[in-house]
C-alpha cells in the first residue's frame, strides 16, 4: 500500500487496523502530515499545522496499543479542526489578525471528546475571518482552493476542512455550520458533511446558546466516518441548555447502511425559495431518487410552497456579528475583512424590533417545516444550485446559472441550507454525482428533530448503491 492509498482509508478502517497492530499511528500520521506537506501550497487548506504534537500523539498511541490497553474507537486515527475551535496548546486565530497569536488552554467540548476517542490532532483548517461568508479566504492567510478544480472556490466557511479531507489530508475533520458552512464545501468539494439537530453535539463557545444558529459537525470521505464521529462528540453538557438530556444512541450504527428503507416516505424538492437550478445539477440530483425507492423507500415530489429563508437569516446573523465581533473591529481596524464589515454595519441598522420580529418568523419557519414530517420521513433536496463558482468570486457579486443571473451566493446558491439552521432540523450533504467538468454535485437529506440515525441511514445506504469514494482528485 503506498502512502497516498493509506490517506484515504476511511477511519473505521484505520482504526482497526491499528487496532490489530497491522498498521502504526506513526506511520498513519507520517504519511497524512507528509501528503499535507506536499499539497499545501496549492490548497492553502491549513492556518496552523501542529506536526510535532501530532507525531508526539501518534508514538503515545503506538505505545498503547502494544502495551495493550484499551483503545477509543478512533485510536489512531488523524484528524483537523476548523480554526474557529478551541485546541488546547494549539493556536486558534478565528481566521482574525484579531487572534493572530491566540493559542488556547483547553479544547472544545467536540475536539476534547475526539481526543478521548483516541484521534490524534494534525492541525487547524482555514476558515473565513469568523466563518462570516460560503467563499474561504481571510486576509491573514490568503486563499484556499477546491481540490478537484484549483480555479474553483472550496465553499465555506469550513473550506479548509472540506478541501483537506478531499485532499486525502486527516480521513475525519471537525467543521462549524452557521447557514450552511459544513454542507456548502462539503458539497462542493464532493465529501459528506452534517448539520445535527440543534444540541445534539454541545456548542460551549458561542456567547448566545439561546439563539444559536451555528452547529458542530461531522465532516468526512464517507458516511460511516461521520457517524464515528456522531459517536462521541454528542452528549449532554453543562455549558449547552440545548445539548442536556439529547443523548442519541446508535448513531454510528446507522451510518454504516445495513437494511434498507422499506416504509420511508421521501419528499424531494427542486427548489427551496429558490427558482433556478444548474442543468447538471437537476440531472445528477434526478438520476439519485430513483434509489432511494430502489431500497424501498415512497418517494414522491414535495410541493409546499416555500419562501426563501435570508430575510429572517440575514437580520439574527448579521446583527449577532455587529454585537459579538464590533470591539474586534474597532481594535484592528481594516486588518479585518472588508466583507464582514459591511455586513456587521448591516447589521447594526437593525432595530430591535425588526431582530424580535426575524426571531418570531423563525419560529414560525421551524413549525412550516416540522410540520413537513407529519407526511415525510424525510426530505431530499440539491445542496446547491449548482457547483462550485470561481476561487475568485466575490462575496457580493451574483451567480449565474445557464449563463444568467441567478441572485446572490445566499440566496441563489445555497437557498437549501439556511433553513434548517434556523428550525434545528438535522440534515446531511452527500456526493450524488459529478458533472462533465469533474466537479461534485452533492444531495442534501433532512429529517425531523432528534431523527438523526435515520437521516444518517438514508445518506448511508445511498452511498453504498451509489459509491463515490473511490474517487481522488488530482491535485
Amino acid at each position: 500500500m503506498t502512502d497516498d492509498d493509506l490517506c484515504f482509508l476511511p477511519a473505521s478502517r484505520l482504526a482497526g487496523l491499528i487496532a490489530r497492530k497491522e498498521l502504526s499511528p506513526v506511520e498513519v500520521v507520517d504519511a497524512v502530515l507528509a501528503r499535507l506537506e506536499r499539497l499545501e501550497p496549492t490548497l492553502n487548506a491549513f492556518i496552523t499545522v501542529a506536526a510535532e504534537d501530532a507525531r508526539a500523539a501518534a508514538k503515545r498511541a503506538e505505545k498503547d496499543v502494544l502495551d495493550g490497553a484499551e483503545l477509543g474507537p478512533l485510536h489512531g486515527v488523524p484528524f483537523s479542526v476548523k480554526d474557529l475551535l478551541n485546541t488546547a496548546g494549539v493556536r486558534t486565530t478565528f481566521g482574525s489578525f484579531g487572534y493572530e497569536d491566540n493559542v488556547p488552554a483547553r479544547d472544545c467540548v467536540a475536539v476534547e471528546r475526539l481526543r478521548r476517542a483516541g484521534a490524534i490532532l494534525i492541525g487547524k483548517t482555514t476558515t473565513p475571518e469568523f466563518g462570516h461568508k460560503p467563499l474561504t479566504e481571510a486576509p491573514l492567510f490568503g486563499r484556499t482552493v477546491n481540490p478537484w478544480d484549483t480555479s474553483r472556490t472550496c465553499g465555506g466557511s469550513s473550506g479548509g476542512a472540506a478541501a483537506a479531507a478531499a485532499a486525502g489530508i486527516a480521513p475525519l475533520a471537525v467543521g462549524t455550520d452557521g447557514g450552511g458552512s459544513i454542507r456548502i464545501p462539503a458539497a462542493a468539494c464532493g465529501i459528506v458533511g452534517m448539520k445535527q439537530t440543534l444540541g445534539v453535539v454541545p456548542h460551549d463557545q458561542t456567547p448566545d446558546v439561546f439563539g444559536l444558529l451555528a452547529y458542530i459537525g461531522p465532516m468526512a470521505r464517507t458516511v460511516e466516518d461521520a457517524g464515528s464521529m456522531l459517536e462521541v462528540m454528542p452528549g449532554p453538557h453543562a455549558s449547552d441548555p440545548h445539548s442536556l438530556g439529547r443523548d442519541l444512541p446508535g448513531l454510528a450504527a446507522a451510518a454504516r447502511g445495513e437494511g434498507d428503507l422499506k416504509g420511508v416516505r421521501i419528499g424531494w424538492r427542486h427548489f427551496l425559495g429558490n427558482d433556478r437550478i444548474d442543468a447538471e445539477t437537476r440531472a445528477l440530483f434526478d438520476a439519485a431518487l430513483p434509489t432511494f425507492a430502489d431500497l424501498g423507500a415512497h418517494v414522491e415530489q414535495h410541493e409546499a410552497r416555500f419562501t426563501g429563508t435570508l430575510s429572517v437569516w440575514g437580520p439574527l446573523t448579521f446583527s449577532i456579528w455587529a454585537s459579538r465581533f464590533g470591539p474586534i473591529e474597532e481594535r484592528i481596524g481594516d486588518r479585518m475583512s472588508g466583507s464582514l464589515r459591511r455586513w456587521m454595519t448591516e447589521g447594526r441598522g437593525y432595530s430591535a424590533v425588526e431582530v424580535q420580529d426575524a426571531m418570531n418568523v423563525r419560529t414560525s419557519l421551524y413549525r412550516e417545516i416540522e410540520g413537513w414530517f407529519d407526511h415525510y420521513d424525510l426530505i431530499v433536496t440539491p445542496t446547491l444550485s449548482r457547483p462550485a463558482v470561481a476561487a475568485d468570486h466575490g462575496p457580493f457579486e451574483p451567480i449565474s446559472i445557464g449563463n444568467a443571473p441567478a441572485g446572490g451566493l445566499r440566496d441563489g446558491w445555497y437557498p437549501y441550507t439556511h433553513p434548517f439552521n434556523l428550525t434545528g432540523h438535522p440534515a446531511i450533504t452527500i456526493p450524488c454525482g459529478w458533472t462533465s467538468e469533474g466537479l461534485p454535485v452533492g444531495l442534501q437529506i433532512v429529517g425531523r428533530w432528534f431523527d438523526d440515525a435515520r437521516v444518517l441511514h438514508a445518506a448511508a445506504l445511498l452511498e453504498k448503491a451509489r459509491p463515490w469514494v473511490g474517487r481522488r482528485p488530482q491535485i
